[in-house]
């Protein structure tokens, strides 16, 4: 297989072996993810609010690019 604007051959890259201890973290981490998505649905939808992540989670405010702490 060779690259379309060369013709120097494409290099085949072997995909990564991961650790086992890697494994487990990303399996970890996939099943923290299905848990915060699951408690985020569970949430009620907000009317008429600014849309989008809690800005308040990282103990900071921000409007039209100016942030306050609190």
């Amino acid at each position: 297989m060779t690259d379309r604007n060369s013709d120097k051959p494409i290099m085949q890259v072997e995909p990564k072996v991961l650790s086992p201890a890697a494994k487990r973290a990303l399996a970890e981490a996939a099943e923290r993810r299905k848990v915060y998505e699951a408690a985020e649905a569970a949430l009620p939808i907000e009317r008429g609010g600014r849309g989008g992540k809690e800005p308040g989670r990282y103990g900071d405010w921000e409007v039209k690019g100016l942030t306050s702490d609190f």
